[in-house]
């Protein structure tokens, strides 16, 4: 399998193109970065926008929610949807309003989705997104029962189709403004994790393993 992405109608940048990225590298790299992205599809002719917790398994992105869920109701049928990510990374501050933007990583896929019916197989989905957020945190827990997994829908869709953009650096200022006497740059933004918060009912005894607290491997600092 090639590494690169095919550009399509749908998936080509036509907005300054210059910063679009098709190899898998790139658009893996945005995609295991994150935990929440936006699903987009159409009830009778109506578009939605959904936030959810997703994870990728090699060439394939899964998300997960209620059976009852309206959105996965409507996408495990085979319609069409648009899954993005985007990352923030810095405000940039330019010498005019015009040129000011932000430093920032996305990713858009296309595809259509797949229901996981095997019961067996929903659940090693769903340990795998469990133990990406929280590494060996699974086997403390106890385990899922059958009403759970079956009030659970978890969607898988296949990475066929999809283009990352990515702008970095300073602002870009019309040459002339370069004699004005105003502040440019970059104000970088980084995500952090705080102190953890138990819950006010833990047992005696009962304690959180350190490594749970740390989303290094995600791009989050500690505070």
């Amino acid at each position: 399998m090639t590494n690169d992405f095919v550009p399509t109608a749908r998936s080509k940048l036509k907005r300054l193109p210059k910063r679009g990225h098709y190899d898998r590298a790139t658009v893996y790299a945005v995609l295991d970065a994150g935990f929440i992205c936006h699903v987009g599809y159409v009830i009778d002719g109506q578009p939605y926008v959904t936030p959810t917790a997703y994870w990728r398994e090699g060439d394939a992105v899964y998300w997960h929610g209620s059976s009852a869920s309206r959105m996965l109701r409507a996408l495990e049928t085979g319609a069409d949807c648009c899954l993005t990510v985007t990352h923030l990374d810095g405000l940039v501050l330019a010498r005019s309003a015009f040129h000011h933007s932000l430093n920032f990583r996305s990713a858009m896929l296309f595809g259509r989705a797949r229901k996981i019916e095997d019961p067996a197989e929903k659940l090693a989905k769903l340990e795998t997104f469990v133990e990406r957020l929280y590494p060996g945190r699974w086997q403390d827990l106890r385990p899922a029962n059958a009403k759970e997994i079956k009030a659970t829908t978890v969607l898988g869709m296949h990475i066929d189709e999809a283009s990352a953009k990515i702008r970095t650096g300073p602002p870009v200022d019309d040459e002339a403004d370069y004699a004005l006497p105003i502040w440019a740059g970059v104000i970088p933004v980084h995500g952090a994790t705080g102190a953890a918060e138990h819950d006010g009912r833990l047992l005696k005894g009962a304690k959180l393993q350190p490594s749970l607290a740390d989303l290094s491997h995600l791009g989050y600092q500690k505070r």
